[in-house]
């Protein structure tokens, strides 16, 4: 198959091309890429050709960017399959634009061993233009008492290690399961909540404080997940400034909510909790100058009965591959806090640079694997633009820009 996507507004931080472009592709790989100001590879022979085989798409007034990549998800796979399972969240994904996605370890059984990581992979294998990436256990089921076998994980293929869900609370094992992820060159991955202050911003900012220390100790590779108050993103910024390997992520939901929109809505329930609207300013200010690196959704589905319910009852966590680059864009991009050029980069090339893996690119030689957003469309968030098999979707009635499409 010969197709010509012609006329988009070209977005790859990889390659940073930022320019009106065409891309023309071959067997689902890009052989030409030609923007207004330079050419990348030759313009195919068949580009003026008048063969039936030869498709165009008239990308004019959209965007074309590479497939994003979302650190951060919940698959619920295996035990959990009610609420999602790893064919219906990479339908979720794929809905969103993703091309990768890290599936955290709180699964049933937890994934902490090369038995469950391997089950995983297979499992995804099904499902086409989406790569499931395996983040695997710091200890064994998650107890906190002894770590998880992280060599045998890293062999069976682990992307980075996490207790995600939960705080590995003591510091000598934290330390222990940094050194071994600094030996076996893998990215630790921090749920900073301190177990005694769930929920708290200090119980928050504790973790980090200890997390960043102990990094800066063993030298480990440390990411902050879903990071959410203001000094916490304060400690980030001071870490880099010292030259201590961290990265952060933040949630969509925590740079576009504070506490005051809860209302006592289980859809608006999550851990972290949305915070002052002044750690949400300091949210836009840490993505805005590269404190925060990246933007994962921590995709979290949960069935209508565990949300729909008392608020103090609703399990936390919400949804997000779907409305994810919608929900930034408008709030990010529309609003002037970051550029086009930079959306992508958190959304795409960032988050491969935290992983160690070759980010998706709008290269030649590289499979046409991108997105196509008309960011002129907008549109109200419904259950209708949802995949995953749960809705507990904090957007729902959000109006929004940026309708995406796949070749």
């Amino acid at each position: 198959m010969k197709l010509c996507v012609k006329g988009g507004y070209l977005i790859d931080p990889v390659n940073n091309i930022e320019d009106y472009g065409t891309v023309w592709i071959e067997d689902d790989i890009i052989v030409c890429v030609k923007t207004e100001h330079a050419t990348f590879g030759e313009i195919p022979s068949w580009a003026n050709s008048s063969e039936q085989n030869i498709g165009t798409i008239d990308t004019s007034g959209k965007w074309i960017v590479s497939g994003f990549v979302d650190l951060h998800v919940h698959f619920r796979d295996p035990g959990f399959e009610y609420k999602e399972d790893i064919i219906t969240g990479c339908n979720a994904a794929l809905k969103g634009g993703f091309t990768k996605v890290c599936c955290m370890p709180n699964t049933k059984p937890v994934t902490d061993c090369e038995k469950v990581v391997s089950y995983i992979k297979d499992k995804a294998k099904s499902v086409k233009g989406v790569e499931v990436l395996v983040v695997g256990a710091v200890t064994k089921g998650q107890a906190g008492n002894e770590l998880a076998d992280i060599e045998e994980m890293v062999n069976a293929g682990i992307c980075a290690i996490s207790e995600d869900g939960k705080t590995v609370m003591n510091a000598g094992l934290m330390r222990e399961g940094m050194i071994k992820a600094k030996e076996l060159g893998v990215p630790f991955f921090s749920h900073a909540d301190d177990e005694t202050l769930v929920g708290m911003a200090i119980g928050e900012e504790l973790i980090v404080a200890r997390d960043i220390l102990l990094a800066k100790e063993t030298g480990c590779k440390l990411h902050i997940c879903h990071i959410s108050t203001k000094d916490s993103v304060e400690m980030v910024r001071r870490a880099k400034a010292d030259g201590i390997d961290v990265t952060a992520e933040v949630a969509p939901h925590h740079f576009v909510f504070d506490k005051s929109r809860v209302n006592n809505d289980g859809n608006k329930k999550m851990n972290p909790p949305l915070r002052s609207a002044e750690d949400v300013k300091a949210m836009l200010a840490g993505l805005a100058d590269g404190t925060i690196d990246a933007i994962a959704t921590d995709h979290a589905p949960h069935a209508r009965e565990e949300k729909e319910i008392e608020y103090e009852k609703a399990l936390n966590g919400v949804i997000g591959l779907e409305t994810s680059f919608a929900v930034s864009y408008t709030s990010l991009v529309k609003t002037g806090v970051l550029s086009p050029m930079q959306l992508i980069d958190a959304m795409s090339k960032k988050p491969c640079e935290i992983l160690g893996i070759k980010p998706p690119s709008i290269s030649v030689g590289e499979l046409a694997d991108f997105n196509i957003i008309d960011i002129e469309e907008k549109y109200e968030i419904s259950v209708s633009d949802l995949a995953s098999k749960s809705v507990n979707s904090p957007f729902i009635g959000m109006s929004v820009y940026g309708r995406i499409s796949k070749i």
